[in-house]
This record gives C-alpha cells, sequence and structure tokens, in this order.
C-alpha cells in the first residue's frame, strides 16, 4: 500500500470515528418526544420548576432564588420579542442577550452573575433530558477584577453608632441594630430576619442561619448585648404597643424591616455622622472583618464568624488590611 493510500485510509476511519461518536452523542442527548412533552408551555412555570428543584437541592435563600428568577424571566422577555422559546434558546441567542445588555450599559459583574444564573438553568434543563444541549456550555465567563470592599475606620465605625437618637425607641432600635451588626458581622438580610429565639443574652451569642441553611453560633460583644438588653426592656414594647412578633428588630407595623428600608437607614445615620465614603448594605460587614483583621485575628475564625463556605471569599478581606497597613505607613514613616 502507497503511503498516499494509508493517509487516504487513516482519514478517513477518522471521520467514520468521528460520525459514530456524534451518532452516539445524538442518541444520548437528545430529547425524547416524551421528554419535549414534559417542557410547561408557559416558561413562567419552567422557571418555577427549575428554582424548586435547585431550592431542594441547595437551600438557597430567597434573595439568591429571586435574582435566578429575574434573570431568566429579563432573558425570556427578549426572547419571546425574537419569537425564540426559553428551552430552545441557541448559543448565539444568549450572545445577542449578553452584547444587548452590555450595550444597554450593564457592567462586566452583573453579565458574569447573569450568565451564571442561565448555566445553572439549562444546566438543569440538561441533565432533566429537557433539552439535547447546553447553550452557556461555549460561554465564557466576562473577566472583572475582584473589588476591595469598601470599609470604615474604627473612628468612622464609632461615629455611626453613635448618629442614631437613644431617646426614641426606633433610634433605640436603630442603635441596637448597628451595634450587633458591627459586633457580629452578619449580612443585612440575616440581621433583619433575626427572631427572639436566635439571642441567648445568657450566654451571649446569636444562632445565624446563612446561606444553604447553614447554622452558626456568633458571640457579641458586652457592648452590643447592654445594647440590646435595654432594647428589650423597653423600646420594642412601645414600637409594637398591643402588637406581637417573634422578629428581633420590628417596624411599627409589627413586622420586619426590609432591606431597603435599613439600607435607607445607614445612609442616613452616615450623612449625619459626616461619613461621606460610597457605601453599601455591606459596609458595617466588611468593617468587622477588616478591623478584626487588623487587629490579629486569624482568617480562618473570621471565616467562620462571617458564614463563609470557601476561606477564598474571606481572603479579599486580607487584601483590605495590608492596603490599610500601606496606607498608614506611608502617612507616618519618615521614608513611606
Amino acid at each position: 500500500m502507497s503511503k498516499r493510500t494509508a493517509k487516504s485510509a487513516r482519514r478517513k476511519a477518522k471521520e467514520r470515528q468521528r460520525n459514530h461518536s456524534q451518532m452516539a452523542h445524538n442518541f444520548l442527548h437528545t430529547p425524547t418526544s416524551e421528554a419535549r412533552s414534559k417542557l410547561p408551555k408557559d416558561p413562567k412555570r419552567l422557571i418555577d420548576r427549575f428554582l424548586d428543584a435547585i431550592w431542594m437541592e441547595r437551600g438557597l435563600s430567597e434573595n439568591t432564588l429571586g435574582a435566578y428568577r429575574a434573570d431568566l424571566l429579563a432573558l425570556n422577555q427578549r426572547l419571546e420579542k425574537a419569537g425564540v422559546e426559553l428551552s430552545r434558546a441557541t448559543r448565539a441567542d444568549i450572545l445577542e442577550y449578553i452584547s444587548w445588555r452590555v450595550q444597554c450599559g450593564a457592567k462586566p459583574r452583573s453579565t458574569a452573575r447573569q450568565l451564571s444564573s442561565f448555566r445553572r438553568f439549562y444546566r438543569y434543563l440538561l441533565r432533566e433530558g429537557l433539552i439535547a444541549e447546553d447553550p452557556t456550555s461555549q460561554i465564557a465567563m466576562p473577566k472583572i477584577g475582584r473589588a476591595l470592599p469598601q470599609s470604615l475606620t474604627e473612628d468612622e465605625v464609632e461615629a455611626l453608632l453613635a448618629a442614631p437618637n437613644v431617646s426614641e425607641p426606633l433610634g433605640h432600635r436603630d442603635r441596637a441594630m448597628l451595634e450587633v451588626l458591627y459586633a457580629t458581622g452578619v449580612r443585612v438580610s440575616e440581621l433583619i430576619n433575626l427572631k427572639m429565639s436566635q439571642l441567648n443574652l445568657n450566654q451571649g451569642v446569636l444562632r445565624i442561619v446563612g446561606k444553604g441553611d447553614r447554622e452558626r453560633l456568633i458571640p457579641l460583644g458586652d457592648e452590643a448585648q447592654d445594647w440590646l438588653r435595654e432594647f428589650l426592656n423597653g423600646p420594642r414594647s412601645e414600637i409594637l404597643l398591643e402588637r406581637q412578633t417573634d422578629y428581633l428588630f420590628p417596624t411599627r407595623r409589627g413586622d420586619r424591616m426590609t432591606r431597603q428600608a435599613f439600607w435607607h437607614i445607614i445612609k442616613r445615620y452616615a450623612k449625619k455622622a459626616g461619613i461621606h465614603k460610597k457605601l453599601s448594605p455591606h459596609t458595617v460587614r466588611h468593617a468587622f472583618a477588616t478591623h478584626l483583621l487588623n487587629n490579629g485575628a486569624d482568617l480562618r475564625v473570621v471565616q467562620l464568624l462571617l458564614g463563609h463556605s470557601d476561606v477564598s471569599t474571606t481572603q479579599i478581606y486580607t487584601h483590605v488590611a495590608r492596603e490599610r497597613m500601606k496606607e498608614l505607613h506611608s502617612r507616618h514613616h519618615p521614608r513611606g
């Protein structure tokens, strides 16, 4: 056999192998008509089914599930205008949506979060045999720099904590909330959902149910405990009047505070305290972690207190602490 003939035979053999592989892939991954019939006609019902499934599997919070729902409904709305079903979207359809979002001013971090939602959704459909191919599998995540969390100095935190008017019941509640937030580093969603049963003043701890229904016990400092005792011994009852609620920090309606309402409270008190930094709802949580590390706390301990499942998430605060050290060095060292 000549070299040319042998080369041609090898090429044909490779082509047959590729064809067989493609046929096998199609056989394994093409959804059957029975599987297709299981797809709800209403895409909102399909989204609900997906959210129920990941809630059962992962125990995700309402906020996370709400973000997934919003991302998928936004994608579906765009696809409907193009006459495309959500379950039949292709890679080109997803890329078109992302491109449109970027043109509308979406930032890389927002785009990455949406793409993550889409990936989880289409992987679920693929796993359930409802689609043949994941349209997001070959889409690269946008590169985003990891921004350092905006934190407060210890003096700024003291000014923020002193801002509420504690002679009023609501002001006393706000002071107690801020003290607990800074003493424990809990998430805002965890703070506003705190119930009386989660507080143990005898032992000086809070029992927090965080992301993925993971529980952790967090010690309360003496200052936070004192403000809580004062709040529970009078101002809380004055806020509730005759109403009853299990929520530790109620509103005048006897319900829990919303995240948006607490965010407005922080902004109002920051302005009163003369803090002009760009803040976020997690600013005090960031300050809690940064100040612990600045004062020599172990990174693993901070991880446990914050409720991070991965220490790499907590490591971002070591960079904040390092930046603060550089700033102090350059300001105070004669050769800084």
